[in-house]
């Protein structure tokens, strides 16, 4: 395959994942497939997206018709791709895996109401896979093939292998890793449940210490992997990061490209989101400081306008940092910060963020669960966006907070560090800053970072030129879009 993009007529895509938002979100993978197929259409591609039959995809899915009866498969005594359109963007042509045995099931994509992992998972989402490929090779849609099959994430991760395994078809193939932490590992034993050669089960292809690995298939048999930020590409050739794939990353690497998220300003936009009851821009900001003081009385704290509103909308775990961020709840506080958070996840993380917001009403509001419409409000009405993250491969919280000049505090990590510069004196780049920067994961480090916060804080022309510089930067989709539209276009046959 040539490694030069080709001009001319935009390539026939098929985007492959298990969510999209606004039906289906557990993460940042679902903001990126309800925005990226759109992107790609404006910039020239023919993009069609195919998703597991959940009962919120069959629903939003409109002007359905059956275009395949593939019969009894993958456990399934019934199974029907079905065709029609998805409100996304101008409207996006989308195939639904119709197999009610799998997949007509209530609450997250993944879990069982008692929070384990589905018992078939390897069948749903091998049958997500298999029909991506025969998809994408013209099999089950007589009117439309593909020339690259895009496949995101574990849940597609053997779609690429399905594809190997033809040695008929000329479709080409990435595969886009949005958290290496997350493999779809099952046992050994089956494979022979998901067809296909028995070859494919060795240490070089998708075994993985003797475990069948959906993410390891997508790694090994496409022919070029991307990660959602140029920064985790690199973090993900390490054993550190690598989750014990970094040898075969490392293998890849000349095949591995790192492409930063981009945030859909329909969705996200302080001048024009629907989720808030006043806007604002980097003109007139009179609309974000009356957000503020919304927030804080949603949240019981004490409407000061002088307080700095820390925020955090995450998963409460200690890969995002939490337990970092309790250890200095005493220094946010004494910076007169106050504290915001939405999210849900270790349970002792909760219970003791539950204790904080008991101890501390004025000043430490906690909302455990997920909201997106208050998800929208705390990024709107607060100061600073904390992401103090072990690992991040892109984060978009960051992304949000820039855009609605909610000054990020990061780690210098992954995505994190691609999208946010340090306004330290230190970081050489002073006039660039966007937010601030801490390198260690150690609560000492964050701290000092709060401390950073406070002293800026106390300077509104600083404060204000850090806003002014954050709001005024692109990480739009349309610049996704083309990296992606030229990475297709050198994997298309000369």
């Amino acid at each position: 395959m040539s490694r030069k993009p080709k001009a001319g007529p935009g390539p026939r895509v098929l985007q492959v994942a298990a969510e999209v938002y606004p039906w289906v979100k557990t993460g940042g993978l679902g903001d990126v497939i309800g925005a990226l197929p759109a992107a790609l259409v404006r910039a020239g591609a023919d993009v069609r997206l195919l998703l597991p039959g959940l009962p919120a995809l069959v629903a939003a899915v409109r002007d359905k018709q059956v275009i395949g009866s593939l019969g009894a498969m993958f456990g399934a005594p019934k199974v029907n791709v079905l065709r029609g359109s998805l409100a996304l963007g101008a409207g996006l042509t989308a195939y639904v895996i119709d197999a009610p045995e799998r997949f007509a099931r209530p609450g997250d994509p993944y879990l069982d109401p008692d929070g384990r992992d589905w018992h078939d998972n390897h069948l749903r989402f091998g049958l997500l896979g298999w029909a991506a490929a025969q998809l994408a090779m013209g099999r089950i849609d007589p009117h439309w093939r593909a020339d690259v099959l895009h496949a995101h994430d574990w849940h597609a991760g053997l779609a690429p292998a399905y594809l190997r395994s033809d040695p008929r078809t000329d479709v080409a193939s990435v595969f886009t890793i949005h958290n290496l932490a997350f493999q779809g590992l099952f046992a050994g034993d089956v494979l022979e449940s998901l067809g296909l050669p028995r070859k494919f089960f060795t240490p070089d292809g998708l075994e993985f210490y003797g475990q069948l690995s959906f993410i390891k298939a997508g790694i090994r048999y496409a022919d070029h992997v991307t990660t959602v930020s140029p920064g985790y590409a690199r973090e993900v050739q390490t054993p550190d990061m690598g989750c014990g794939l970094d040898g075969m990353l490392r293998a890849r690497a000349r095949d591995l490209t790192g492409i930063l998220n981009g945030v859909d300003g329909t969705t996200w936009s302080p001048a024009a989101d629907r989720y808030l009851a006043d806007h604002y821009t980097a003109a007139d900001l009179g609309g974000k400081a009356r957000l503020k003081a919304a927030l804080q009385r949603e949240f019981g704290l004490e409407v000061r306008p002088e307080a700095i509103v820390f925020a955090v909308v995450s998963r409460l775990t200690e890969q995002k940092g939490m337990d970092l961020l309790l250890q200095t709840l005493p220094t946010l506080r004494q910076v007169d910060g106050q504290l915001v958070l939405l999210g849900s996840g270790e349970r002792v993380i909760e219970e003791a963020l539950r204790e904080a917001a008991a101890a501390d009403g004025s000043g430490i509001g906690v909302r455990i669960g997920y909201d997106e419409a208050l998800a929208h409000r705390i990024i709107a009405g607060a100061d600073s966006i904390v992401v103090p993250s072990r690992f991040e491969p892109c984060g978009l919280t960051q992304l949000y907070g820039l855009r609605y000049g909610t000054l990020p505090l990061v780690r210098r990590v992954g995505g994190l560090a691609d999208t946010v510069v340090d306004a330290s004196p230190a970081s050489g780049a002073p006039d660039r800053a966007t937010g601030f920067v801490f390198d260690e994961p150690s609560a000492a480090a964050l701290a000092s970072a709060f401390r950073r916060v406070g002293a800026a804080w106390r300077d509104p022309a600083l404060w204000s030129g850090l806003m002014q510089r954050a709001m005024a930067q692109d990480f739009s989709w349309e610049s996704a879009a083309r990296a992606y539209l030229d990475l297709y276009r050198t994997l298309l046959p000369a």
